[in-house]
């Protein structure tokens, strides 16, 4: 399938659609923004990565527009400052806290500034400060003074089913107070419900002056369907579930077999044969 015509924006998510598994921008990655540029096609990353942990990304690709870290929580500039931000509600801050801790998972707290954890040697840990390339602070409890400057808080655990449900609990006490949904297959995050994909699009389309009929849309988590309902065209990644595959308009290849490059060309410019990685 193609692009429809008049693509004047290609908002792609980071982790599992823009990056390899191993967190690496290719060359083929690079060249596609930059022929996206050349043909007058503005792009943008979301991420539920603190704005911070998207910084290492800004000048390979040459950002400028604004960036949305945390899911849409706070949209940033080129240079990390703050355009807009969306902290949770406290008492749903709180109870979401203890929704996650009664489904046994663990639990980080983002602010603007700061990731907060309660150990070091937790799941994913060490992953995320890799990834994000920034430490999170050990704190031994997470009071009202953290929880008041809350832009995300996440549920961490590698039972999956675990996550999943805790996705459903979360969604059902709080309803419309907040934004939750699996970011990973072992994350769940929640946020102000005006802080999700799908509300991205919306964002960037006032800021850009972009209908977001004209928005093309990547992603390959149950998060990112939002954004695909709110733009124009949508690409799921081919490491992507057939629950996400189903509701875009299109499927590219896997991040690791240069799938983000492959939709640009393939939909986006409607150029030539797809990259393939070399063995």
């Amino acid at each position: 399938m193609k692009a429809p015509h008049g693509i004047h924006l290609f908002l792609a998510d980071v982790d599992g659609a823009l990056v390899t598994r191993d967190k690496i921008l290719t060359e083929a990655a690079k060249a596609a923004v930059h022929e996206l540029r050349a043909a007058g096609i503005a792009f943008a990353i979301t991420s539920g990565r603190p704005p911070r942990g998207m910084s290492m990304l800004i000048e390979p690709l040459a950002l400028t527009g604004p960036i949305a870290g945390f899911n849409g929580g706070v949209f940033v500039n080129a240079d990390l400052s703050v355009i807009e931000s969306h902290t949770l509600d406290l008492a749903a801050a709180r109870q979401t806290l203890a929704l996650i801790l009664e489904q046994a998972l663990d639990v980080w707290v983002y602010t603007e500034t700061e990731w907060l954890i309660r150990d070091h040697g937790a799941p994913h840990v060490a992953r995320e400060a890799w990834t994000v390339q920034f430490d999170a602070r050990v704190v031994p409890e997470f009071t009202d003074a953290h929880l008041a400057h809350a832009v995300k808080i996440v549920g961490i655990s590698d039972n999956l089913d675990a996550v999943a449900a805790c996705e459903r609990v979360v969604q059902k006490a709080l309803g419309g107070r907040v934004s939750a949904a699996r970011s990973q297959p072992y994350y769940v995050d929640v946020t102000h419900p005006q802080a999700n994909k799908g509300m991205v699009v919306t964002t960037l389309s006032k800021h850009l002056n972009i209908p977001p009929a004209q928005i093309a849309t990547m992603g390959d988590m149950p998060n990112d369907v939002l954004m695909f309902r709110k733009s124009g065209f949508s690409i799921a990644m081919g490491n992507a579930s057939d629950e996400v595959k189903a509701q875009a308009s299109a499927v590219t290849d896997s991040n690791e077999n240069e799938g983000f490059a492959n939709a640009v060309r393939r939909f986006i410019l409607r150029r030539g044969a797809p990259i393939v990685e070399e063995p």
